[in-house]
């Protein structure tokens, strides 16, 4: 496994955001007219893919009805896109920081603002779908919370960056693996659409920052940005579906948490659905030993 930086040579920042600046002009789409909120929903249809139910493969799983399981992946859907925007409004906060003084007629400092205007967009997108979905949505932990005011208070350079990676890669891997399933809701299928072909620009942006800040980076600073990135992300990941979703689908919650715990297929799927991310941090030098063996306890390596 490497861990020392890639000396991969990559065009710049400012034509990187250049290019995802006309991406975002020709791309970008709008939920809010796109998608009918006040269309009935089908009942029979899913959150998610039954696939990527934290439950499913359990015997937990086994012994659910039909109208249990879709349920429960809806409020496991809601519960993920609720996390969507408590992480994402944490690190718009950050690249604003980061780009307060910036160079403003640059394109980098342009797609910066263009990032956060479409993670606005896209909030509004998760607290409608939620809504719609199942009338709630999932704050984290308190003490999650608190780590989370503190991760917005300390982090710059390649950790900020590299925490919106991994918290949209995260995301990604669950929505790209539901948005053509026509057993899922519809209008969850064009909110996965949207934000997976958005995401895809932001994810762009935040590599070549990544890229760009680890060329200043020594050793001892390396390995402590790669254990506190890999430390946030097992906290983003184990908070995705709340304890609270499982109450709601009238689950017994503490059953749930056990089995989804112990779920090999649910572990197999993350990890695979992980790899290209893994993949990435080994490029920039951000997957030591520490930060592996995190990565690996919450089964995403």
């Amino acid at each position: 496994m490497t861990v020392t930086p890639t000396s991969r040579v990559d065009i710049g920042p400012d034509e990187v955001s250049a290019r995802l600046l006309d991406s975002a002009a020709r791309l970008s789409r709008n939920a809010m007219t796109e998608i009918d909120w006040s269309a009935p929903m089908d009942p029979t249809k899913y959150g998610c893919s039954p696939e990527w139910s934290t439950l499913y493969g359990t015997p937990y799983w086994d012994e659910l009805s039909e109208d249990q399981r879709v349920t429960l992946t809806r409020h496991e859907f809601a519960s993920i896109m609720s996390i969507g925007i408590w992480f994402p409004m944490m690190l718009q906060a950050v690249v604003i920081r980061d780009q307060y003084l910036g160079d403003y007629h640059t394109p980098e400092f342009q797609f910066a603002l263009t990032e956060i205007a479409d993670e606005c967009r896209h909030s509004i997108m998760f607290a409608r779908a939620s809504e719609k979905m199942v009338g709630t949505s999932y704050k984290p932990h308190p003490r999650l919370g608190r780590f989370g005011k503190l991760f917005m208070a300390t982090v710059s350079d390649e950790v900020a960056y590299t925490g919106i990676l991994v918290a949209e890669e995260i995301l990604d891997v669950f929505q790209r693996g539901c948005m053509r399933d026509e057993r899922v809701l519809p209008f969850i299928r064009t909110v996965n659409e949207i934000h997976v072909l958005e995401e895809s620009r932001h994810m762009k942006f935040a590599r070549e920052q990544v890229r760009v800040a680890m060329r200043e980076v020594g050793p001892i600073r390396r390995r402590w940005s790669a254990f506190y990135i890999a430390l946030s992300a097992s906290y983003i990941f184990t908070s995705l579906v709340r304890p609270q979703a499982y109450r709601d689908a009238g689950l017994d919650h503490h059953r749930a948490i056990a089995e989804m715990r112990r779920n090999h297929h649910f572990q197999s799927m993350v990890r695979t659905g992980c790899a290209h991310l893994m993949e990435f941090l080994d490029e920039v030098g951000l997957l030591t030993p520490a930060a592996a063996k995190i990565y690996r306890k919450v089964h995403m390596l």
